[in-house]
């Protein structure tokens, strides 16, 4: 929790109680039903919490708005975002049943009102959100067609609606077809070495017809 207070020192009581209890959480439940890999479970505040919310440092979502998580896996970004930003809309999906039981009895335990789950692919619903989040679950190109038809129309923040992805390494061939594409180094902001190389990715996305 020392690290999450670090570079969030304004987090309530009640956000500090919701992600202590996330070690505890996840810890019981890897135990079941592998989400997290053995080794990183000890590192579950630096390497899934904090990493997911590097998107935070790069964008505040408003009261009211939506954001989709793509491929959540064990509810990274999503959960940790959902505890940081209480009155904006989560929508957690991933293709593997086990893992989105898993996102939905942390988000129980945790008392999140303002979160959602289902097992669902990419692409095959049309759901409207303000951004995307996820991380790394494929390259770009793919991720954009994926998730393209269900950027809304009005943005209700200063930045255009679109995509924020945690991704590391070299990102320059990836990302040749967006020029208008932004990477935000997380080592700007988190100064542990794990996130020299990580890094978020804003693309915006326009609003496509049904």
């Amino acid at each position: 929790m020392n690290i999450l207070l670090k570079y969030f020192p304004e987090l309530t009581d009640e956000q500090q109680t919701r992600f202590l209890k996330l070690k505890e959480l996840y810890t019981e439940w890897n135990a079941k039903i592998n989400v997290i890999s053995r080794k990183d479970i000890e590192f579950l505040y630096e390497r899934h919490v904090l990493h997911s919310l590097g998107i935070a440092k790069i964008q505040e979502f408003k009261s009211g708005s939506r954001v989709l998580d793509v491929g959540t896996g064990g509810g990274f970004p999503g959960i940790p975002l959902a505890i940081m930003f209480p009155e904006t809309e989560f929508y957690l999906v991933d293709v593997i049943a086990k893992k989105i039981k898993v996102v939905n009895e942390v988000s129980a335990a945790l008392g999140l009102s303002n979160l959602r789950a289902e097992q669902r692919r990419a692409g095959t619903f049309d759901e409207r959100f303000d951004f995307i989040v996820s991380r790394a679950v494929t390259n770009m190109p793919d991720f954009v067609k994926w998730v393209r038809k269900n950027s809304a129309k009005k943005s209700q923040h200063e930045r255009t609606n679109g995509i924020l992805y945690l991704k590391g390494g070299d990102l320059t061939e990836e990302l040749a077809l967006f020029p208008k594409a932004i990477q935000y180094n997380l080592s700007d902001y988190f100064e542990e070495d794990f996130f020299e190389t990580k890094k978020v990715v804003y693309q915006p996305l326009k609003y496509k017809l049904k």
